[in-house]
């Protein structure tokens, strides 16, 4: 039986990496070519253009005027921040909030090179050296960033790099900024041997991202906490922006772990989603969607890179314009009275969803009796039969179902042994180890009551115990210890030892 749970495992590891691989290598970044195409940007063509000799200065000139554009058009679809949301900040906001007033009351003279103040939104020219877009004072500044401590490289992407910076000691945040050794800037360099307009244009992306993560206000949305404008390589200005930190994603990892947790994942995408689609700036899609654009914090899946998010709609004279085109299939959509196809930037992150995320993570190893509905989630997304609004509804409806026990089978379970309750005991060691399981080396399972701990151990051979601990999950359900044994008792606290007294 062990076999063939490591076997069933290795094959679907080995199936997700195919498929990942495909998804990933046949078309890459085609939805984000497409819909610059149907926007009429034209992608720069780096290669061929190199091979042409060095770029005219009034196409470097140009691009920068049309990032700027957009820069500026995100920001005067500016949403209104509520008074509640301004009061309701996050207990790490608020450490964040004390840290950097008593930064600023410890440090009244600021170094020259360090500027970051409450922001002008005043239009400036694509070439000034400096954009300020913040919609309020910052929480985080330049003088932060000076104080801080143990500041590491965790990677970087086409644009931009990402460090971990430690603030008092206590609080960890992210750092972003243009990559001066990414392939954008080096790309640039080559072609129009300018870096200071090539790295006014690539930063342009993180202004772009700053003014997202502002105006989209959501739980699943990483949150930035301030900025900063510092001379760096030469070049005045250069942006920095501080961010929540979170964990990469990794779906190797992912797989390995419960499904519960899988779920919780999904979820948060949905949800994440679900704002998207009904955002104060309209309906945003997320050109970029791979998981290596999300993280991980406190088990909820954020979204981290916006830079290639866009609101707008795809313009149609007909349905064939509304034409998307995916590695496994493509879909037409319907082209509306006004000239737009009919939820678009919706279906597309939708798709994604269920390509990257919902095919790999939700079915395997569910509750058999969640295990229809699930299916019908993947089906459904697969094929775009829903939209972000019904798939939203039954996600909560599993998750409705499956926190308050509604999942479980209504005949009664007559236990095939007797169980003796002890209090304030545990069981040291006799581990052994269940898939999935939350604890490496030993066999630590969520339960809703009793009935199914008691159903999980008859179903495992090598159960002679169980101990209820004093944890929960994230959807309020106990977590249970499965042994092997029961020879080592030792006094615990608030734990319950359930020994098997019969066979």
């Amino acid at each position: 039986m062990r076999r063939k749970k490591l076997a069933l495992a290795a094959g679907f590891c080995l199936a997700f990496l195919l498929g990942t691989l495909l998804n990933l290598l046949c078309v890459p970044g085609f939805d984000h070519q497409q819909q610059q195409l149907q926007n009429g940007v034209t992608p720069v063509p780096l290669i061929a253009a190199s091979r042409q000799g060095k770029g005219s200065s009034q196409d470097l000139l140009k691009q920068l005027q049309e990032r700027y554009k957009e820069v500026i058009r995100y920001r005067e679809h500016q949403a209104p921040v509520s008074a509640t949301v301004r009061l309701l900040l996050r207990p790490l906001e608020r450490r964040l909030m004390d840290l950097a007033q008593r930064s600023s009351s410890e440090n009244v003279h600021k170094p020259e090179n360090s500027k970051s103040s409450i922001p002008d939104l005043s239009p400036v020219s694509p070439l000034s050296s400096k954009i300020d877009v913040s919609l309020r004072p910052p929480l985080l500044s330049c003088q932060d960033i000076t104080n801080g401590s143990n500041v590491r490289y965790l990677g970087s992407g086409y644009t931009k790099a990402v460090y971990k910076l430690v603030l008092n000691d206590t609080v960890s945040v992210a750092l972003k900024s243009v990559d001066f050794g990414g392939h954008d800037i080096q790309n640039c360099v080559q072609l129009y041997r300018n870096l200071e307009d090539c790295y006014r244009l690539a930063s342009f992306k993180i202004v772009k991202e700053m003014i997202l993560l502002q105006r989209l206000q959501h739980p699943n949305i990483l949150q930035l906490y301030g900025y900063c404008y510092q001379d760096s390589n030469d070049i005045s200005d250069t942006l920095t922006t501080i961010t929540e930190l979170g964990s990469p994603l990794e779906m190797i990892q992912l797989l390995q772990s419960s499904w519960e947790d899988r779920f919780r994942i999904c979820l948060s995408l949905v949800r994440l989603l679900h704002y998207l689609a009904h955002s104060p700036l309209g309906s945003i899609t997320l050109l970029d969607f791979r998981p290596r654009q999300f993280v991980i914090v406190d088990g909820e899946l954020k979204v981290t890179d916006l830079d290639d998010a866009s609101m707008d709609g795809t313009s149609c004279s007909s349905n064939a314009d509304c034409f998307m085109e995916f590695p496994a299939r493509n879909f037409t959509l319907q082209c509306s009275v006004e000239g737009k196809c009919q939820n678009m930037n919706e279906k597309r992150n939708l798709y994604n969803a269920y390509r990257f995320f919902f095919t790999y993570l939700l079915p395997h190893s569910a509750p058999s009796s969640l295990r229809p509905l699930l299916d019908s989630i993947v089906n459904a997304t697969g094929e775009l039969r829903w939209g972000i609004d019904e798939t939203l509804a039954q996600f909560e409806k599993i998750l409705y179902m499956y926190k308050n026990g509604l999942y479980l089978p209504n005949i009664t379970h007559a236990p095939m042994a007797e169980y003796k309750q002890v209090a304030d005991i545990s069981i040291a060691e006799e581990d052994y180890r269940c898939w999935p399981s939350y604890h490496h080396n030993g066999c630590l399972l969520s339960v809703f009551n009793i009935n199914e701990a008691i159903k999980i151990c008859e179903s495992h051979s090598q159960c002679q115990a169980f101990v209820w601990t004093n944890q929960t999950t994230w959807t309020g359900r106990q977590l249970v210890f499965f042994k092997a044994g029961s020879r080592n008792l030792v006094p615990d606290i608030d734990k319950i030892t359930y020994l098997k007294l019969t066979s």
